[in-house]
């Protein structure tokens, strides 16, 4: 089993590869092609938000059986070219949690008083202090947070903006039982976005970023606003159109924007707040996601279970002493009882399984009383459908 870590990693992480006798090597910096040239050597492969994980570094994934990513986004990853050659793409969303939502709490307080903004002014040597009133800021109390995203993190920003005295609306049409569990009973769920956008004196955004979601916040969106909103932008920069947001803030819609994820047009733009992308820069976070990352991924390759996976089906099976056989397939009907029947040809009896789906990907975990030989192997593969098998 070897592991690449491409991106610099906390030595918590690393020590816990150590620990599990895992052969890693640490190569930071490597650009497309040399990634590309190298990854099929490892079994799985670790990155933060530096590595671009693209279809070209894939297209001959090797051995390659699994991506860990030590944090939330995996926009540097293509997600598609992945799951298409059976790779597993997991995160660490829940590492990370607590320091995000800190961090946008902080910002949402300091954009209420326009904090930034006067410090911006006196350091400058522009403030006169008799003319400080131009910086009269606003209580939170009795104000509407709109919060758009109700995972963990939006879900921890929502009941603590609701302890401080404001009127929360959160929009999720894909509102997980457990995030719904978390949510204070009296946070408002908004009908739709539309309606969450024309309420909200502060609007906050933590949705993942993919082809259905980026841009979304664009010029139809803006024109629902209050004239006068806050946004705020803890996910990712391309969810706001930038061309849409320039004229919203010009317009007066938009009185401050502040993200987390700039880039140079951004930050040039007047009252937009530019933090170079902190929300999981805390000591206690790198390590979290780091250690999160290593135990997941160590899981998965000794044990098959998934957790916290981007696009493959959670699924987990206690280990037992059998023979373990992991399958991905596509997720079409008759799969299961074409795999069984090749178990019963070869007098295999199954001891425990576990099968879930995710969209169009389904998986696999079967312990089998008896042995799984090469000959078996390429008869699974051999099924139309098939998508990756793994002998444990």
């Amino acid at each position: 089993m070897r592991i690449l870590v491409a991106d610099k990693l906390a030595e918590e992480g690393l020590d816990f590869l150590k620990q599990n006798k895992a052969a890693f090597d640490v190569k930071v910096g490597l650009k497309e092609d040399e990634l590309a040239a190298i990854v099929g050597e490892y079994d799985a492969l670790i990155v933060r938000s530096g590595a671009k994980v693209t279809a070209k570094v894939l297209e001959k994934p090797g051995q390659l059986k699994a991506i860990a990513r030590a944090g939330v986004g995996v926009d540097n990853i293509d997600l598609e070219a992945a799951t298409s050659k059976g790779i597993l793409v997991l995160n660490t969303a829940e590492a990370s949690t607590l320091s995000t939502a800190e961090h946008a709490l902080a910002l949402l307080l300091s954009l209420a008083r326009k904090v930034p903004q006067a410090h911006a002014s006196l350091k400058s040597g522009q403030l006169e202090w008799k003319k400080r009133s131009q910086y009269q800021g606003t209580q939170l109390a009795g104000k509407t947070l709109g919060v758009v995203g109700l995972g963990a993190i939006g879900t921890m920003l929502a009941n603590t903006a609701e302890s401080l005295g404001m009127e929360v609306m959160g929009y999720d049409p894909f509102l997980s039982i457990e995030a719904a569990w978390k949510l204070s009973r009296t946070i408002k769920k908004a009908s739709s976005l539309e309606r969450l956008l024309a309420e909200s004196d502060f609007i906050t955004l933590h949705v993942p970023q993919n082809k259905d979601t980026k841009g979304f916040i664009n010029s139809d969106k803006f024109a629902l606003m209050k004239k006068g909103a806050v946004l705020l932008n803890f996910a990712r920069g391309g969810l706001v159109d930038t061309p849409s947001l320039k004229k919203a803030i010009a317009d007066g819609i938009v009185s401050c924007y502040v993200t987390d994820f700039p880039d140079e047009e951004v930050i040039k733009t007047d009252k937009v707040i530019a933090i170079p992308h902190l929300g999981a820069s805390t000591e206690e976070s790198e390590e979290n996601c780091a250690i999160m990352a290593t135990m997941q991924l160590m899981d998965f390759l000794e044990n098959g279970n998934i957790k916290n996976s981007v696009n493959f089906p959670e699924c987990s099976l206690d280990r037992s002493d059998k023979k373990r056989i992991t399958i991905s397939n596509n997720n079409t009907p008759g799969m299961i009882e074409k795999i069984t029947h090749l178990f019963a040809d070869n007098k295999l009896n199954i001891a425990d399984m576990i099968n879930k789906s995710k969209g169009n990907l389904a998986y696999n975990i079967i312990d089998l009383e008896g042995d799984v030989n090469a000959d078996l192997v390429k008869k699974i593969y051999a099924i139309d459908g098939i998508v990756a098998v793994r002998v444990l």
